[in-house]
């Protein structure tokens, strides 16, 4: 089915599904086999060259999603990043990536590429006037990440994007904390976009996924490093992806909404000492915001005044869950600085403004006052602890 004028929740449901020519069935046939005939195809098709059924069927429909030419599906949101990074540097040349990066990523570049004889540049701040400083003549890729894990701070991609392009500079953009459904690089100028699909695309807390699109050239060299770096991903894992990409639409404008009151209220909380959220009027990079994004997403961050604990506050709740992870249908919390970016040193985190007690809320879809009551019990419950013990 063709992608073109259709709504984000036709394609979520339709681009890409595989007939059930057997026995019509409704919904796509699922592909187990790893082996597959040679002779007399027009694809020998193999699970490490990315191009089973199921495989190909889900990277249409992602292309579809972030308007791209084409797309690949990983075995989680790491291999898409680092598959996607190293195709296009070599010893000798240079990367620059903006500080406020996923943890994992920052890592990646910290502890690896010097292996490689890559060199790398991390830019304080996320503007283009200061990308373009720190360009090289080997500089080959440039990586942004907006909204940014797990401050929020959003980055102007069609500026970056217009730099890179002037100079010749790959540009990469990791979209998760967007989703395609708030945000598509690729028409502001980006080069290749990445997902951890694990997040938003999944949905439910239970698919470890990657994706990457861009155009077929660009994809390229992508290929040719993945199938031989193996980060594939199992058929079976590929349909449950693609089911759930069905629903992601309704998901992630739930979400939206519900993290837009949620934000509103944290705000306005005498408890609240600070919310990080680009839907609010109050977030520095607002305007940005709305000018790339079509709606503001479902992850925040807040701090809790001094005096209360946060690690107390998330033990509190009842209703809100404390999970690794994000962008499940359920609402969660957790400390960056023990689980995302615990592998940045403190001096890292504080020079990227990550507080100890920073809160990282992903919102789910439950009815926004049952979180607000659940949010209001748990500062309560903290107050009342901290009261108990003082002198």
């Amino acid at each position: 089915m063709s992608s073109e004028k259709k709504g984000i929740n036709t394609i979520c449901t339709h681009v890409g599904e595989l007939e059930d020519k057997t026995y019509k069935g409704a919904v796509s046939p699922l592909y187990m086999s790893t082996s597959y005939a040679f002779e007399g195809v027009d694809i020998k098709r193999y699970p490490r060259y990315f191009n089973t059924p199921n495989q190909m069927a889900l990277s249409q429909k992602i292309a579809a999603l972030e308007h791209a030419e084409t797309a690949m599906i990983f075995g989680s949101g790491m291999a898409a990043v680092s598959t996607a990074i190293l195709a296009f540097l070599q010893a000798g040349d240079h990367i620059i990536l903006q500080r406020m990066l996923y943890g994992g990523t920052y890592s990646l570049i910290t502890e690896q590429l010097n292996k490689f004889g890559i060199e790398y540049s991390f830019i304080d701040e996320s503007r283009p006037e200061t990308f373009e400083k720190a360009i090289r003549p080997t500089t080959r890729v440039v990586y942004i990440e907006t909204p940014s894990n797990p401050l929020l701070t959003i980055t102007d991609i069609q500026a970056f994007a217009r730099i890179a392009k002037r100079h010749g500079i790959i540009s990469l953009i990791d979209n998760t904390f967007a989703s395609p459904v708030n945000q598509n690089p690729i028409d502001l100028g980006i080069d290749v976009v990445i997902h951890s699909a694990t997040k938003y695309m999944g949905g439910h807390s239970d698919i470890l996924a990657g994706a990457v699109a861009c155009s077929r050239a660009h994809m390229e060299p992508i290929f040719q490093l993945a199938k031989n770096l193996g980060g594939s991903l199992s058929d079976y894992t590929v349909w449950l992806l693609e089911r759930s990409i069905k629903t992601m639409g309704i998901r992630v404008k739930a979400q939206n909404e519900n993290a837009q009151k949620l934000a509103e209220f944290l705000e306005n909380h005498s408890d609240i000492a600070r919310v990080y959220y680009p839907g609010l009027p109050t977030h520095p990079d607002h305007e940005l915001a709305k000018s790339q994004m079509h709606g503001f997403g479902g992850m925040m961050s807040f701090e809790l005044n001094e005096a209360l604990d946060a690690s107390l506050f998330q033990k509190s709740l009842k209703l809100i869950k404390s999970s690794m992870s994000l962008a499940g249908v359920e609402s969660t919390v957790l400390s960056p600085t023990q689980t995302s970016h615990a592998l940045l040193s403190a001096e890292e985190r504080a020079k990227q403004g990550i507080k100890d007690g920073l809160i990282r809320f992903s919102v789910g879809i439950e009815e926004t006052e049952d979180l607000v009551q659940d949010i209001e019990q748990a500062l309560a419950e903290v107050k009342k602890r901290q009261m108990a013990v003082q002198p």
